[in-house]
Parts: structure tokens; sequence; C-alpha cells
């Protein structure tokens, strides 16, 4: 993709070579501001992405953060990037961070990623708009800081560990793993935001580690967050690293957060491309459009004389929400184009098997239980995993909608 400005950059003194080098890269137009301009600049022009040098004085750090809250909240979104110094907290938390030393061909790349994204943010608000012009149906984001939603995957054993797991505990969900080869079978099981890597794991499994996510399209554009000095040159666009723990937190988080503002926005587009029959935030149907989708499968099934069954998976035990939307996504993942699901307010998923009959029905439903009770994320890391009860049910030919329905609460089926 083209790197379409445009691009301005903020610095306290004349950045030249980096504008010749985003020139040379196709980048235009690039504009050049100090900090006392760049307000007027941000105002003044339609930006499509803002590249800053740490501020140096307070002054600047002042100018700074007046910056980064102008071009918040804007449709479709503007990346702010800041060129951080080594192992130093930056003075824009919430800006997505590449070090100063980095090759400026890293930056970039990761320019070109975030413009990609803001193109596809575009596209949303575009189709949302059409959705609405067209069917009266509103399709919005989901409120609330992506990061909420986010799952990453910590990996360490180390003496910093513990550290990292409480920091990274308290702002998105966690997927532990004590082991490289564990990590790895984490990454192919969910959807993962980003990938934490703390001290205490082998050099040489790390390395092979980080190696085979380069090679693997699925993952090397994931942010990767790793504990500790190096000069490991890596083709990962949104590699970074710090020794300290919560620097390297604070550089990651806005990486991470950028992740999972394009999942949402890619739950969303498939949402509208449904015509909103999809919630955009587990990817399963409202319960309405459920509903809508369970009556016309009823009908087919005896117009065409087809098995048709229903699960309802639900937890015994008390589930905080986040793992209760944990819990929808996985399931999401998991439905057959045939098959459709929703959450339903109290947290329980109904699952509707097209042409399946109860023996069938049973054994996809337990499968079903036993990925979400080995891979949902947890409220309390240290407690057992949640393990979901099921409830089976069976098209007959005198059910109605209700009555399907009705018998798929009470009655649990017991999945080991």
């Amino acid at each position: 993709m083209s790197l379409q400005g445009p691009i301005l950059i903020v610095a306290d003194q004349p950045a030249g070579r980096l504008t010749q080098a985003f020139n040379a890269a196709g980048a235009f137009p690039v504009i050049e501001a100090s900090w006392p301009g760049a307000q007027t600049a941000a105002a003044e022009i339609q930006l499509a992405a803002i590249v800053v040098a740490e501020p140096s004085s307070a002054a600047d750090t002042e100018s700074a953060l007046a910056l980064v809250r102008q071009t918040a909240g804007a449709a479709p979104f503007i990346p702010v990037f800041v060129r951080v110094r080594e192992d130093a907290a930056t003075a824009l938390p919430d800006a997505l961070p590449t070090s100063e030393d980095a090759p400026v061909e890293r930056l970039i790349a990761r320019v070109t990623g975030a413009l990609r994204l803001r193109a596809l943010h575009a596209t949303v608000i575009s189709r949302a708009r059409t959705l609405k012009a067209e069917r009266n149906i509103v399709a919005e984001m989901p409120d609330g800081d992506p990061l909420n939603d986010a799952t990453v995957l910590l990996m360490g054993r180390g003496r910093h560990h513990p550290t990292l797991s409480i920091a990274v505990g308290e702002r998105m969900g966690v997927m532990g793993a004590l082991s490289v080869n564990a990590g790895a079978r984490c990454l192919g099981a969910r959807e993962i935001d980003g990938i934490l890597i703390g001290d205490g794991l082998p050099n040489g499994s790390v390395e092979s580690f980080l190696t085979a996510l380069t090679e693997d399209q699925r993952f090397r554009d994931l942010p990767v967050a790793m504990l500790g000095a190096g000069d490991t040159a890596l083709e990962l666009p949104n590699f970074v690293r710090a020794h300290d723990p919560m620097v390297l937190l604070e550089r990651a988080i806005p990486l991470i957060r950028l992740r999972a503002f394009e999942t949402a926005l890619k739950r969303l587009l498939q949402s509208i491309e449904c015509k909103g029959m999809l919630d955009p935030r587990t990817g399963l149907h409202h319960v309405e459009a459920f509903g809508h989708a369970l009556g016309r499968a009823i009908e087919d099934s005896g117009e065409r004389g087809v098995e048709l069954s229903l699960a309802r998976f639900w937890f015994e035990e008390e589930i905080d929400h986040r793992a209760s939307m944990d819990a929808a996504r996985l399931i999401s993942r998991l439905v057959r184009n045939v098959d459709f699901a929703c959450r339903q307010d109290d947290g329980s998923i109904l699952f509707a098997f097209a042409d399946t009959d109860l023996r069938a029905a049973h054994v996809a439903a337990r499968r079903l239980a036993i990925v979400l009770k080995h891979t949902m994320l947890q409220p309390e890391r240290d407690q057992p995993n949640a393990s979901p009860s099921v409830t089976l049910a069976t098209l007959k030919p005198t059910d109605t909608m209700h009555t399907l329905l009705a018998r798929v609460a009470p009655r649990p089926v017991a999945v080991a």
C-alpha cells in the first residue's frame, strides 16, 4: 500500500533525513513542523499520520500531549508515532512507539501498516453509513477501550514474570506460557493480540520462536515485546524491547491496542456485510437475529426432513464479563458456515447445529466445551478452568421455536 499522506513529522530540530527517507519510500506529501507549529498544522491539514520525536522540554511535552488530544477520536483514526529513547519511559504513552535508533525502514513499515488499518477504518465507516441509509440499521464500534477486549500471550518464568503477569492482567486478558513450546501451542489455539516475552527462557528457543513468527504470515504483524537487551535483527514490524518490565509494557500497550482495534473493525465489517445480524463484540448472531435464523431453520428442517439440534453452553460457577465475552469469541471461531450461535444476556451461548442429529450434536458440543474449558480466559488465573455445562435438544415434529428453546435450559449433559 502506498504511503498516502499528508504525513506530519514533528521535531525540535529539522528532520531532513527522516523526511527524505519517507519521500524516497513514496510518501506524499510529507510536512515538517516544529512543536510550536504542530497543532496549527494538524488543525489546517487533514492528516493521515503523525511522526514525532520524543519531546525534550516541558513546553514541548505539553505541545505533544495537546497534539495527541487534538487528533484523538478522529474518524478515520490518525496514528501518532513517537521515536522513543533507549529504555526510557516516554512522555506520550498512548502514541505508537519505535526506537529512535531503529532503522528508518522499520518506522516506515509501521506507518504503512497503520495507514492500511486507517483505510480499513474508512471503509467500515462508509459501509456503516450506507447500511444506515438503505436499511436504517446502525452498525457502530463497541464502546470502551479496545484494550479491554485484547488477549495477549505472556511467555516467561523468570524473576520479572510475576510483575509482568500482574501488570498485564490488570489491563487485558492474559494467556500464560512457561515455555516457548507452550506459547507456540497457544498461538495456534487462540486469537492473540500481542506477545510479551519475559525472562527465564532459553535464548536459542526464543530466537527460533521469533524466526518462526517472521516466516508465518498469520503472526508476523503481531506486536511482540521482549524484555532485556539484544541486537537481534528481526523482520517483525511491530517488535519492541526494553530492560525494565514496566517500560516494556508501556511500549507494548499502544501496539496491542491498535491490533485489538483492527480485530474489532473486522468483526464490525463482517456484521455490516451480514446486514447487522452479527454482534460486533463477539462475532456471533444478535439474540433477535438468532431467533429469526432458528425459526427459518425449523421451517427448512420440516420442509426437507432433515435434523436440527440445539445446544446451550452455560457456567455453573460465576465468571466475569471478560471471560464470558472470551467464551463467545472462541465459539465464533468454531461455528461452521451452516451453523449459527448467539450469546445471551446471562452469558450463556445458544448454538444451533444444522443438519445434525442428537448423537452427532452431542459429540460436537462435547468438543466445543473442551475447547472452552482449556482455552478461555479466567477471572483468576490461580483458579481451575471453568467447565461449561451443556444442555442439548433435537427438533421434534411437534416442536415450535419456543418449545425447542425451552428444552435446552434445565438438564445439563455431563462433559468430560
